[in-house]
């Protein structure tokens, strides 16, 4: 299979790392280098919409509304933080994933749980969670995030049974990651 040039690539693909630059300038406070990006995910999102490619299109929308929150919340604007990050999973929820590819490298029903921490909102940030675990079960990620969050909102039962099920998920990884540790520490003390 040939290789393709960066400008040869799909829309959708484009948007990937386009996707991942966002979100990482913006929690680093670049907010004009993610706005730049988050930009530039529109221009692929009219691309797709031109394309009538609808699935794609949507998942990129997905992706630059998910951006835009954290967008908006570097720039100090909560509220909006919060809706972006709100529309951006009620809009990832509203496509089936594709049968030929995985899933989303970070499902915005997530960096909505993400965006509810930060916010200082632990319970509604475990339903965010929740409902990322819904529809990907088993997530690490997802899985640790919940946990914190259940731990942060005082919820003893739901966070020992979701670090368990870290624990468990991640028998073999590496035992000095930060989030198995704090799994033993919390298990061990509750």
């Amino acid at each position: 299979m040939p290789k393709l040039k960066p400008a040869e690539a799909p829309a959708f693909v484009t948007a990937v790392p386009r996707f991942a630059r966002a979100l990482g300038a913006a929690r680093s406070g670049r907010v004009q280098e993610a706005s730049a990006e988050v930009d530039a995910l529109a221009g692929l999102r009219d691309a797709l919409r031109q394309q009538r490619d609808t699935y794609w299109a949507t998942v990129v929308e997905a992706q630059r509304l998910a951006a835009a929150a954290w967008v908006a919340l570097a720039r100090g604007d909560r509220a909006q933080a919060q809706q972006l990050a709100t529309q951006a999973a009620e809009l990832e929820e509203t496509v089936e994933k594709h049968p030929v590819t995985p899933g989303p490298l970070l499902p915005a029903r997530e960096l909505e749980g993400d965006l509810l921490l930060e916010l200082g909102r632990p319970a509604d940030a475990l339903r965010a969670y929740e409902k990322t675990l819904q529809r990907e079960p088993r997530r690490a990620r997802a899985l640790y995030g919940a946990a914190r969050a259940a731990e942060l909102a005082g919820q003893t039962d739901p966070a020992r049974r979701r670090y368990t099920e870290l624990l468990d998920l991640m028998s073999s990884a590496d035992p000095d990651r930060p989030e198995l540790q704090r799994a033993r520490t919390f298990l061990g003390r509750s």
